[in-house]
């Protein structure tokens, strides 16, 4: 049976850090780009969203080895405007213009400026919507230095999409332990939202292969749904 893919990729400014084998973007771009040439091969169409806290770029639907490789060149080499993430953008960007049922991924590291608590609250609404008119898939991207601090002295940190600055002690044992706890706890704030609104989520992180947990997602997805 032909299906609809819509790939919804994060390109704000927090998606450029990458502390070991690639940035975020770059994780998620060759992610991107394996799923539409797995659609390729199913022929599936495949359309393209890229987004900051607005709709940068988008490609409608299609199908064809000519369209596929548009879509790849586009979500390697576009180049943003924005610098900040609204991830209720793209979720009400395809309801609107997608009318028939897809798998739709949104591909983020979930990154917010603000509040977290408040971000989240204002998400589910939005996710749970896309949802039901779609089946909806998150793809958390993450570094390990976002949820682990290095033993390297004194550092000045940038938060890339709001400019603000903090500097800390990296050699302080409490330091990197608030530091761990605090990604933690809002990494469980996050997931907790999306599971509260009945969303698959695949979590892959910069300084590991997402070929193994892609597969495994998939297989325990097939399985589930084989029941």
């Amino acid at each position: 049976r032909e299906l609809t893919i819509i790939l919804m990729i994060d390109i704000s400014s927090s998606n450029d850090f990458g502390s070991d084998r690639s940035s975020k973007r770059e994780m998620m771009a060759e992610l991107g780009s394996v799923l539409a040439f797995s659609a390729v091969r199913n022929n599936d169409k495949v359309g393209l969203v890229l987004f900051t806290d607005f709709i940068e770029h988008y490609i409608p639907p299609a199908k064809g080895r000519s369209h596929i490789l548009r879509v790849i060149r586009d979500i390697l080499y576009f180049q943003p405007v924005g610098k900040q993430t609204d991830l209720t953008i793209p979720l009400e960007f395809v309801s609107k213009v997608t009318k028939r049922k897809a798998v739709v991924f949104l591909i983020s590291d979930f990154f917010f400026s603000g509040n977290y608590e408040e971000q989240l609250a204002r998400l589910q609404p939005k996710l749970r919507v896309c949802n039901r008119h779609h089946d909806l898939i998150s793809v958390v991207v993450k570094d390990p230095r976002e949820h682990e601090l290095p033993d390297c002295g004194w550092l000045t940190l940038e938060d890339a999409e709001s400019g603000e600055q903090i500097e800390l002690n990296t050699s302080d044992p409490a330091i990197q332990r608030g530091w761990a706890e605090l990604a933690g706890d809002l990494n469980n704030k996050l997931h907790r939202t999306l599971g509260a609104a009945g969303i698959d989520s695949l979590d892959l992180s910069t300084d590991k292969s997402y070929i193994s947990p892609l597969l495994a997602f998939f297989g325990a997805r097939k399985r589930r749904r084989a029941r």
